[in-house]
């Protein structure tokens, strides 16, 4: 009894292969690092901060409002 998506499965395989094979030695000339310029990191960590600190709060601000329910009541 096979997988169930198999020859999808062995095709890609194959494709990676082949490109892979095509490739050449050493750096990827499309590499994220090499394509990223001088003010790129502090824009990616600030929207980061940006997307991750407020959610953070919310759900500090849950833990909190249970913990002050549970221990008022």
């Amino acid at each position: 009894m096979g997988l169930p998506f198999s020859g999808r499965y062995e095709r890609a395989r194959r494709l990676q292969k082949e490109k892979r094979e095509q490739m050449p030695f050493g750096r990827d000339e499309t590499a994220p690092i090499e394509e990223m310029e001088r003010g790129d990191l502090p824009a990616m960590l600030i929207a980061a901060l940006i997307t991750i600190v407020p959610v953070a709060l919310l759900v500090l601000a849950a833990l909190a409002f249970v913990g002050f329910v549970f221990i008022v009541r």
